[in-house]
Formats: structure tokens, C-alpha cells, sequence
């Protein structure tokens, strides 16, 4: 009961002006219709509520119909041509109000919303919220019951309730994240928001505490509450229900309750045997509460579950008592078309592909993310390690510093519940300067060492972490060093050796982020071209200007071609000796999906960080079938190379063909003829053993792999065209189209050399422009929907959407050969 009371001492000590919780009810709409937004600021607030005659010039700013979530930057952040927009937006509805309970309360309970938000009913500001990641509410009942009173204002609005919303992504260097990060700070409604209705005494918050023995024999669940009666009601009663992941109520409690106190104690109870949650079975717990007053009735629904877990002292991860190796991943909230403001079933795609790779682990990078997001870890199995946003750029003043503990108040208050988090990360790259003159690494740790110990006040069950600060290592439970090997530093050879001198160096060794980035689609005959000079045996870190495109020592990230072909050996390589590594906690690959980021314009695709192993769209790259191989137990098997449609070489030539399965046993078939059995081992490197050596025929050849583990079966086949023409410089664009769905229409340009043949290696940018009634998909963010975009193995595409056009023209141009222009007609 002390470590629940220091909660809201904590909250009264940051001034909080909203309720930074989520809310605890059922009776909730989601405000996702009817919206007005408008990029940029207004007047004042009379300009948002404001009825207009139609042609009046007070339709001007233009306000455009949007759905929520919504995002400012759902297509700037990929822009090619611009920088993304940083400044305030606003959002404005009519709300319809029919309370359910007499006297009862109204709030709006964002999800998440960026990065600073204020909130006016009619013409008054009811709540304000810096933070674009955690999740706040704001109680509009008497600002209600004010406008309601105006009947004037009644009857102009037909008794609808105008709300107005400013949300504003500007550029401020004390408030978290820092604008140095390698990721958008995207401004917008870009996660739900909820109208909710209570009676005039309700939950605010509920605290579910479930410990077990490493065993799993005996478990203990104590159930907590704090009352939201902002009139001082105070008399009411609570019932509170458990039941078990088989829906057998297993306690049962009612408790009179007069909200005196901050925390009130419903339930403890002891379980015996309880069914453990893990990412093999991830058994769920349901808390059933209900809240009966004269002002009415409130039900409340919490999942939790029982896991014991254990950091062993330069040791292993252990879980319920049995080792569990860490197979994980990062997330940005980032996807094509819309930025941050992925719906439910996107989130609910993208986390089931994860799962659906062999993931059991997961790093919320580098902010608290969607309550979505948390309910699919615990639902799937997937372990977290959620953090606040204090990413790079040094340490602010006191404003800056209230935002972080507050942050880290918040997503751990909001998210403690989960059964699926470990893990409170506290920063990241906090060695990074230069958002102030001052960069001081005593003041940092000073500050880290606050932050430790504000989560354990918080949640002394989990553990604090970082990454990448090592002056600050010593301070936190668990700590990621800078490890790229093969990469930013180093060959792929390196990982093992680095791995294990810096576990050496910290009591609990984690390592998060590791990986490289690979132009979706680019393949290369030698994946090694051009990295003879990069030096091995020293350090695998990330230094000052190691991410730069240009100068510094010989790097895989300057010097290589960013193909699939070399990140998918480099991830075969790390996933083979973390299979032989006993003391290694685990790791986790950054991230899954390509994310956007203003710091990387010159990248394949601009603006995008293309390290994931989906594209921003969610398409798989080859490497999603690398960790498949590895990490699951459904037989799988891929033959690499689905996008590689010419390979090349010489007539004779012997060429590696590689199946990525986790079979027991692999036939290959190469244009019907049979070249033999092979058994998998996951210590032979590449493609654990299965890999052949085969000659290929000049033009179009047919691959097909079968794979036998047990008595089940699995197939793949690709066909491609082996190309034995060498070439020569570019001097011109071939240009074709293919139909797709929905009457759309592929256009894909070749840059081919004076004698027609195609230039496989060519990396030139090719550019797509349009003219006409239709549209260009692009500002997507991935390799065939960017209107700018480097070739892979000597071509690009994008998709057209002809919008019922008879004519549309299509500008194809690369520098040094002549622009084509190609007209798409009915």
C-alpha cells in the first residue's frame, strides 16, 4: 500500500493539470467521424467555432474532413521534396452529449496525441497535455453544463457541443523527444479518442499486483483502486470478480468504500498453481469490478496474468523458471499512408506478423506506445521493454525534466498492468549532445539516477533499463551496449567476440538494436562488393558520424549497396551464434518495419530508415523468412530471391541458391532436375547448410524446394531470368505497365545501356511524375511507392490510380539519360 500512496504523491508533485490515466469504464464512443482539421494556427478560439454563410470570407483558413486517428504528416514525412511539417493543427467537431448517468461526469480520454495538445469547449479551454505518447483525459462537465446554459449558443448549434483541438508538433528543445532523434515527432489526433461517460463517482485507476514462485506453485493477486469523485460523494461499493484463462471465478470480494483514502485495498488472494503466462501460452487472468452508487453504476474489465522472471548476473534470461532466450524486435508507430495514426487492425497485422515471425520479445522504441499495442503483447505472447521518450540531444532544464518524470509516471501507471512487461527503459543515446551549449555527463547521471529510482517507487516488480550510454550503466538494472558489427563497425564476424566482452562489463547484458539497411527489392551476386577494407577485431559500436553516407573508415553502411542479399547473411550469421551463446540474455533486431525520419533524406527511399525486415506497408523482405527459420517451429520454408527477377553472370558460372526453412531436410529442384537432399544445421553458415552451388541457364530457369520435417511437407518455387549480356553505362529508360487491382496501373522503368541490354548494379535515383486526372501512390515510404527512389539491380515502379481518367501521363526521369514520358489512356 506505501508504493501505490507514493503514486499520487508523485502526481501532485508534477503539477499535473489533466487526468494522466487512462480511464477505467465501458461506456466509451470513439470520436473517429466528423472531423474539420486545419494545418496551421488560427486567430483565436472564435475562429474555430465560428458558423459562416456560405462565400463568406470567413470560410477562410479552408478546413478539410478528416477521420481520426489523424496525422499532420501522413504523407510529408516520405516527401521527397520538402521537409516535414513541425507546427500547430487543428481539429474541430460538434459532439452530440447524452449522459446516461444523472449528474454524471463527460470526459474526453485521448489515447495519444502530438506533441502538445489543448482542449476548448465552445469558447473554454478545459485541459492542456505536453507529450505526444502517454495517454490523458480531460473532464469537460461543467464546461458542458456552461455552453448549455447559453442559449444563444444553444440554438446557433442546434444543442451540439463545439469541440476544438490544437495539437502542435513545433520544434522545442525542452520538451522530449529531442528533434535529434532519428525518428519524426509527428503532431495530430494520431491515436483514439474516446468520449466517456461516468457516474459521478467512478474508478480513475485499478492496480492488479500478481506474483508467483519461480516454480509456478504459489501465486498471490492483490487488487487496488483509486476513485475518481471530483464532488465528494465518497459513499459507494465495489464488487470485484477474478477469473481464471478458463473463465472460472476463483475469488470473489465487496467492499464498502467511502473514498477517504487515495488507495483502497479490494482483494488479496492467494492462487495456488496458477496457470503461468509465457510467450509459449500466454494464459490471461480477467478482474471483473463494478462501483454501485446512488449516482449509478460502473464496470470495469482488467486482463493480467502470472509470471515470475530473472536477469541472471552475467547470465541467461530465465522465465517461470526455465531459460528464455530474448528472440526480439523494435517498433516505431510509423506505417505507409498514414504515419502515426495506425487503426486497431493495422497494429493488430502488424504485431501478428511479428508474432508470426518467432518474436518473443519486443522494444517499444523510444516512446510509450498505443494500449493496443500492450493488449496484443500480453494476448500473443510477446515480451516488452516499453520506455519514455528522453532520446539524444543532452538534458534540458526543469520543464524538460518534469515532462520526463512525468512521462515515465504515466507509462508506468497506464501500463503496469500488462503482464507482458519487464522492462521500463528510462533513455536512450543519452550520450548524444547538442541540443544545448552545456552537455554535462555528472548532470545526466544525476538525472538518469532519479528517473531509476522514480520507477522503483512506481514499480519495484520490474526493471529499469537503457541503451547506449555508457557513462551511465552502472545506474540502471539492465543495460544495451552500441553493438553493429557488420555495419556501423566491423565485419559480421565480430558480433560473438563483442557480445561477450561487454556482457562482460554490466550485471544484466541485453542487446537491443542490431541490424543494417536494405533497399527492399536491390539483390547482389556478392553481397561482400566493395567491403574488403573494413577492419575487424576492434569495437562493433555506432560512433559520431558512422551513420553519415560519407567520410570516416570503411563501413557496410557507406561502402556496401544496402542489398537483401548481404542484410539477410549478416542476419543469418547473428541468429546462428545467438544460438550458441548459453550466458546471452537475448537480442532484438531494429526495428521490425522501415519508419521515416527526417534525418536520413538521402537515403533509397528518402526520409526512410530501412532497416526493418517489412516494409513501411508491411511487406515482407526476404530477411522476415531468415528469422522465421530460426525462430519458429510451424515447417516454413523460402527459397530467397521472390524478388529477384534477373540474376546474372557468366554462361558456366556456379551460383548460390539459398533456402531459408526450419525443416529438417530440404530438396532442391532447379529447372525439374533434382540436385539432392540436404540437412539443416543451424552452425553452418549460410542458410543453416542449405545452400547449393548450381549453374543456371541462359534466360528463364524454375526453382523449387520441398522441405520435410516429420511427416509434413512444405513447398516454395520462384523462377527469374539469368541475364549473361554485360552492360555497360545507362543511356536510356525503358519504360512499361502492367495492369493492377482496382483499374490501377504498374509503371516500371529499366535503365538500360546502347545496346538494350539492363543495368543490373545500377543505384541511380529514378523519379516519377504526373500529369493528368489520376494520382501517383506515392509518399508511401516504401521502394515501389516513393515518386523519388534509387533503382534496385537497375529498375523502379510505382503505382498509378487512374480515378475513372482516359488519359493520364506519367514523366519518368534519372539523371544522365533522356526523360520518357508515357501516356495510360482507357
Amino acid at each position: 500500500m506505501n508504493r501505490l500512496n507514493t503514486f499520487f504523491i508523485i502526481f501532485l508533485l508534477l503539477g499535473c493539470i489533466t487526468i494522466d490515466a487512462k480511464v477505467p469504464a465501458t461506456r466509451k464512443i470513439q470520436l473517429n467521424e466528423d472531423w474539420w482539421f486545419l494545418r496551421g494556427d488560427i486567430g483565436n478560439i472564435w475562429e474555430a467555432v465560428r458558423p459562416a454563410a456560405a462565400g463568406s470570407p470567413e470560410k477562410v483558413p479552408l478546413w478539410t474532413k478528416v477521420t481520426l486517428p489523424h496525422c499532420f504528416n501522413a504523407e510529408d514525412a516520405v516527401d521527397p521534396d520538402v521537409n516535414y511539417y513541425q507546427g500547430p493543427g487543428w481539429y474541430k467537431t460538434h459532439l452530440e452529449i447524452s449522459n446516461p448517468y444523472p449528474k454524471g461526469r463527460i470526459l474526453l480520454e485521448f489515447e495519444g496525441a502530438g506533441q502538445k495538445t489543448e482542449v476548448y469547449v465552445y469558447m473554454t479551454k478545459v485541459g492542456s497535455h505536453v507529450g505526444g505518447y502517454d495517454e490523458w483525459s480531460v473532464d469537460i462537465t461543467e464546461a458542458v453544463e456552461k455552453f448549455m446554459q447559453d442559449e444563444a449558443a444553444v440554438k446557433r448549434f442546434k444543442g451540439k457541443i463545439p469541440l476544438s483541438i490544437r495539437c502542435d508538433n513545433s520544434r522545442d528543445a525542452e520538451m522530449i523527444p529531442s528533434d535529434l532523434s532519428d525518428f519524426n515527432l509527428y503532431g495530430g489526433i494520431y491515436r483514439y479518442l474516446n468520449l466517456v461517460y461516468l457516474p459521478a463517482i467512478s474508478f480513475e485507476d485499478v492496480f492488479i499486483d500478481a506474483s508467483v514462485d519461480n516454480k509456478g506453485k504459489q501465486g498471490t493477486v492483490a487488487v487496488n483502486i483509486k476513485l475518481y469523485d471530483p464532488t465528494g460523494i465518497r459513499n459507494a461499493t465495489a464488487d470485484v470478480s477474478i477469473l481464471d484463462p478458463k473463465n472460472r471465478e476463483i475469488a470473489r470480494a465487496t467492499v464498502t468504500v467511502d473514498g477517504k483514502e487515495d488507495m483502497i485495498n479490494l482483494l488479496n488472494k492467494s492462487v495456488k498453481k496458477p496457470d503461468v503466462w509465457s510467450p509459449e501460452v500466454p494464459d490471461l487472468y480477467t478482474c471483473h469490478l463494478t462501483l454501485k452508487s446512488d449516482a449509478g453504476e460502473v464496470t470495469v474489465i482488467e486482463k493480467f496474468g502470472f509470471r515470475h522472471f530473472e536477469f541472471i548476473e552475467h547470465g541467461p534470461f530465465m522465465l517461470n523458471g526455465k531459460r528464455c532466450l530474448l528472440r526480439g524486435t523494435h517498433r516505431h508507430e510509423d506505417h505507409a499512408g498514414v504515419a502515426a495514426a495506425m487503426t486497431a487492425p493495422m497494429i493488430r497485422q502488424e504485431m501478428k506478423m511479428m508474432k508470426d515471425m518467432g518474436v518473443n520479445f519486443i522494444r517499444l522504441g523510444h516512446y510509450q506506445q498505443s494500449r493496443i499495442v500492450l493488449e496484443q503483447c500480453d494476448s500473443l505472447g510477446i515480451l516488452v521493454w516499453e520506455e519514455i521518450p528522453w532520446c539524444r540531444g543532452g538534458l534540458g532544464g526543469p520543464e524538460y525534466q518534469a515532462q520526463a518524470k512525468r512521462m515515465l509516471t504515466n507509462m508506468i501507471l497506464q501500463h503496469r498492468n500488462h503482464p507482458s512487461v519487464l522492462i521500463w527503459g528510462i533513455g536512450n543515446e543519452n550520450d548524444w549532445p547538442n541540443d544545448f551549449p552545456e552537455f554535462s555527463k555528472e548532470k545526466i547521471r544525476v538525472f538518469m539516477k532519479e528517473l531509476h529510482d522514480l520507477s522503483h517507487q512506481l514499480d519495484d516488480t520490474r526493471f529499469t533499463a537503457i541503451r547506449r550510454c555508457d557513462f551511465c550503466k552502472d545506474i540502471v538494472d539492465v543495460y544495451s551496449p552500441s553493438i553493429w558489427a557488420g555495419w556501423y563497425r566491423g565485419q559480421i564476424t565480430d558480433y560473438k567476440r563483442v557480445s561477450y566482452s561487454e556482457m562482460q562489463n554490466v550485471k544484466h547484458f541485453l542487446h537491443v538494436e542490431w541490424g543494417g539497411d536494405s533497399h527492399a527489392r536491390r539483390h547482389a551476386e556478392d553481397p561482400y562488393r566493395n567491403l574488403d577494407a573494413i577492419q575487424t577485431g576492434e569495437g562493433a559500436d555506432e560512433r559520431a558520424g558512422d551513420a553519415s553516407l560519407y567520410g570516416g573508415s570503411a563501413r557496410a553502411s557507406k561502402d556496401g549497396e544496402w542489398s537483401e542479399s548481404y542484410i539477410c547473411n549478416m542476419i543469418d550469421w547473428h541468429l546462428k551464434e545467438q544460438e550458441n551463446m548459453p550466458w546471452l540474455t537475448g537480442a532484438a533486431y531494429w526495428p521490425f518495419k522501415d519508419f521515416s525520419t527526417p534525418v536520413r533524406p538521402e537515403n533509397p527511399v528518402p526520409y526512410m530508415n530501412q532497416k526493418g525486415v517489412v516494409e513501411r506497408d508491411l511487406t515482407p523482405k526476404e530477411s522476415y523468412y531468415v528469422f522465421q527459420s530460426y525462430w519458429t517451429s510451424k515447417p516454413m520454408i523460402h527459397i530467397y530471391g521472390h524478388t529477384w527477377p534477373v540474376r546474372w553472370g557468366s554462361s558456366g558460372d556456379t551460383k548460390d541458391i539459398k533456402v531459408y526453412s526450419n525443416c529438417q531436410e530440404v530438396e532442391l529442384f532447379v529447372n525439374g532436375k533434382s540436385y539432392g537432399r540436404k540437412k539443416r544445421n543451424s552452425q553452418d553458415f549460410p542458410a543453416a547448410g542449405l545452400c547449393w552451388d548450381i549453374p543456371f541457364v541462359a534466360g528463364e530457369n524454375q526453382i523449387r524446394a520441398v522441405g520435410h520435417k516429420g511427416k509434413e511437407t512444405v513447398t516454395d518455387e520462384i523462377s527469374f531470368v539469368y541475364q549473361t549480356e554485360k552492360w555497360g553505362t545507362p543511356s536510356q529508360l525503358k519504360v512499361s505497365t502492367t495492369p493492377a487491382d482496382n483499374d490501377d496501373i504498374w509503371v516500371e522503368a529499366e535503365l538500360i545501356d546502347e545496346q538494350g541490354v539492363l543495368c543490373l548494379d545500377n543505384r541511380n535515383y529514378i523519379e516519377f511524375q504526373l500529369a493528368g486526372d489520376g494520382k501517383l501512390i506515392d509518399n508511401m515510404g516504401t521502394s515501389t511507392g516513393s515518386r523519388k527512389v534509387q533503382a534496385y539491380n537497375g529498375r523502379a515502379k510505382i503505382r498509378v490510380k487512374q480515378n475513372g481518367s482516359k488519359e493520364n501521363v506519367v514523366a519518368i526521369k534519372s539523371e544522365g539519360v533522356q526523360t520518357q514520358l508515357v501516356r495510360l489512356g482507357k
